[in-house]
């Protein structure tokens, strides 16, 4: 079982920066690959970043390429969610979620999932 808690959400001008952290529970934290998922009001949940248990093989929606990296400390049981130059279409709820089946962009495919953190750009 793995419990994750994500932080370091807020409000931001757009162009700013932000890094998203996901803290995990529990001693397996590296046998999971690693997703950050958004969700706008009255959208449906999207996937923004995956990345492998090992840390390779990062993959980036279309959308946040080249603006946002996803990069993981198994150490510390913490993915990260570095995001800049950032765009008022980027505004959501931002959430993290483990996969025991490797990377993927479908929310199904992820067996565990924070609560979220709010990201606010503003134009």
């Amino acid at each position: 079982q793995v419990q994750l808690v994500e932080s370091g959400g807020g409000l931001v001008q757009a162009g700013g920066s932000l890094r998203l952290s996901c803290a995990a529970s529990g001693r397996i934290f590296s046998h999971y690959a690693m997703g950050w998922f958004r969700q706008a009001p009255g959208k449906e949940r999207e996937f923004v970043a995956s990345i492998l248990m090992d840390g390779l093989s990062p993959y980036y929606a279309d959308s946040v390429k080249g603006r946002f990296t996803i990069f993981r400390d198994n150490a510390k049981l913490t993915v990260y969610l570095q995001m800049n130059s950032l765009k008022p279409e980027d505004t959501a709820v931002y959430y993290c979620a483990a996969s025991v089946s490797g990377g993927s962009y479908y929310p199904r495919d992820y067996q565990h999932w924070g609560q979220g953190t709010q990201v606010t750009v503003s134009s």
